[in-house]
């Protein structure tokens, strides 16, 4: 079975951005946060460094645990409309009552570089030009760089969220993949995730997929990150069970969340040099 890491493609396209950034106005990445959760400023953390170490100036806006639906709107809008700004994306969890879907509207999607304005999705579906939700086009880059055929092969995809699961849908259609979407509700999962030539976990339930969700020799990109009781993470996948029956996976962590955090600095640098 071969590993997919994903540090190495990381550290490509961090290297991209690095040289795009330097190539106009220092890019400028905002986020709003809004939580207290550990894992969350964690990752928001490692954003930040990220981009300090490629050249791209990183705001992290903290309204605390306690902000109100109105007050991350207008915190959103603001960053919107300022021109200093070139990417903002919004963190979650987000406080009870807070809807992120329907925050993320104050975005404006030329600055929506985690793909999260309805905007910005509905042009994703349409195969228009849009910011792709970060994770999901880190699955597509991560499927690219190991040279993974999609044409004609079929996928299945198991999650339905807006984060992943259905824009990751929609570009693995627009590569010609046959795509198939299951969800909590799907009966007798296995009995469709073991059609799948590429299999992706996005559901955010460890060991959800076992060996016998799995084709032998099929790919299969585990997105879910969930902590373990000694602090670390586990994903979607049962890796050592998997690990025998197919012919490529991804780890958890080092496999799409490394590429995540760099396609979004990539989409910041771009996002900058827009006209």
């Amino acid at each position: 079975m071969k590993t997919l890491n994903g540090r190495e493609l990381a550290a490509a396209i961090r290297a991209q951005a690095g040289a795009e950034a330097a190539a106009g106005p220092q890019p400028r990445l905002a986020v709003v946060v809004a939580t207290a959760d550990e894992a969350s400023l964690w990752y928001v953390r490692s954003i930040a460094k990220a981009a300090a170490g490629v050249g791209i100036a990183c705001d992290v806006v903290d309204l605390g645990p306690d902000a109100s639906p109105d007050q991350i709107g207008e915190t959103l809008s603001r960053l919107s409309a300022d021109p200093n700004v070139h990417g903002l994306m919004l963190q979650t969890p987000l406080p009870a009552g807070a809807s992120a879907q329907e925050l993320a509207i104050a975005i404006d999607p030329r600055k929506d570089v985690d793909g999260a304005n309805p905007l910005s999705l509905g042009r994703l579906a349409a195969g228009l030009p849009a910011f792709a939700p970060a994770t999901a086009a880190a699955v597509l880059a991560l499927l690219d760089h190991y040279e993974v055929e999609l044409r004609g092969r079929r996928a299945v995809v198991v999650g339905r969220s807006t984060v992943v699961g259905k824009p990751l849908a929609h570009l693995l259609l627009d590569r010609h993949a046959t795509v198939t979407v299951a969800h909590s509700r799907t009966r007798d999962l296995a009995s469709v995730t073991v059609t799948a030539d590429v299999l992706v976990a996005a559901v955010g339930r460890a060991g959800l997929i076992g060996a016998d969700h799995v084709a032998p020799g099929a790919v299969v990109i585990d997105v879910g990150t969930n902590p373990t009781d000694d602090g670390g993470l586990t994903g979607d996948v049962d890796f050592e069970a998997v690990s025998h029956v197919a012919g490529a996976l991804t780890p958890v962590p080092g496999g799409v969340g490394p590429v995540t955090t760099a396609l979004l600095l990539r989409h910041t640098a771009r996002a900058a040099n827009l006209p």
